[in-house]
């Protein structure tokens, strides 16, 4: 385990101590409590993995109460749509029958008996008669019936609108665990920018090690011997529009055109090949057909950790291109080098 240089330990000190000091400030119930201050490189090290492995579980979550929020809004908005064409079909009934009120009424309002005794053509007296009867019968039906429907449809509506302002509650907590996670990876990068400049290329390093051992763990496992290596034709689009996006910047939530996350890169690839996928990576693992690792392909989906908070696009080769963590971009890695969960499949072409 490599420590940290001994020259100049106050400020090496003072800077693992804000670390820990800030960290357990922003704690909150609904997060994992920090660990203790690190008091080695690696220790640093895997800090700041944990703290952006929170921040994407964090991002994750809210990710998806926003995809219900929004989901919920558009549904009160068709209700309210409907109510409003309900309530316009009422409003040309109602019109419908007072216009053969106030024709009745200038008529005279006669009997179908004293018009079919008047009425020079007899039989087609007692025939308009009859079928206006019928008619201001059926306009009146539809009437009730419409007003019952209309008195249902506000109900839903009201549920509805009930249950999107919990959505949105629910949104707003989980964009309040962001913030503190956000709190928590500045504090971190506080603390590498008060490494001195060796420490900071060796905690780099350091990263790579890891990622190289768990790849080389993979590889070793024989799977690139294993795994297809020809995409379907959505596929190769999907890895082509990820292409595109090498060297954009990773935000939160964001989904292009700019700026990605893990999971907007991959929705937003494979939307561009023409298929519809959930916008996060934990609804990804959930809903989309899962394949073996072993028979993956290009353009297939890589869900990483037990808690499915991180994905990537497979593009071949034992790589990936993936929207690792803030202040990084959108770059080509090792399919290995984070502890994967399974493989998703988003056509079965």
């Amino acid at each position: 385990m490599t420590r940290i240089s001994r020259a100049p330990r106050h400020r090496t000190a003072a800077a693992l101590t804000l670390l820990c000091a800030l960290t357990a400030a922003t704690q909150s119930p609904a997060l994992a409590a920090p660990g203790p201050a690190p008091t080695t490189l690696d220790g640093v090290r895997r800090q700041l993995d944990d703290l952006y492995h929170q921040a994407e579980v964090a991002t994750g979550k809210y990710n998806a109460a926003d995809e219900k929020a929004k989901a919920q809004k558009k549904r009160v908005d068709a209700l309210n749509a409907q109510v409003k064409r309900a309530e316009q079909r009422e409003a040309r009934l109602k019109d419908l029958l007072g216009a053969t009120a106030r024709a009745q009424y200038r008529s005279g309002g006669l009997p179908a008996e004293v018009q079919f005794a008047l009425s020079p053509e007899p039989e087609n007296a007692l025939d308009d008669a009859a079928l206006a009867g019928q008619a201001q019968r059926g306009t009146q039906q539809r009437l009730t019936a419409l007003k019952t429907a209309r008195k249902a449809l506000r109900t839903r509506t009201a549920e509805a609108t009930t249950e999107l302002s919990a959505l949105r509650a629910s949104r707003r907590t989980m964009d309040g665990n962001r913030t503190k996670i956000e709190e928590r990876i500045t504090a971190a990068l506080a603390l590498q920018s008060r490494l001195r400049a060796k420490e900071r290329r060796r905690l780099a390093e350091l990263e790579r090690q890891a990622q190289n051992k768990a790849q080389a763990a993979w590889v070793g496992t024989g799977i690139l011997k294993q795994v297809g290596t020809r995409a379907s034709a959505a596929g190769r689009k999907a890895i082509a529009y990820a292409t595109r996006q090498i060297g954009k910047p990773y935000v939160w939530g964001a989904e292009g055109p700019d700026s990605f996350d893990c999971s907007g890169l991959t929705s937003q690839a494979w939307l561009h090949a023409g298929v519809v996928i959930p916008r996060t990576s934990e609804e990804q693992w959930a809903r989309l057909p899962h394949v073996p690792v072993s028979r993956m392909r290009p353009g297939d989906l890589i869900i990483y950790f037990a808690d499915a908070s991180h994905v990537a696009l497979y593009i071949g080769h034992g790589k990936i291109i993936s929207a690792p963590r803030p202040g990084r971009w959108v770059y080509v890695s090792d399919a290995g080098s984070m502890q994967i969960l399974g493989a998703v499949r988003p056509d079965t072409r």
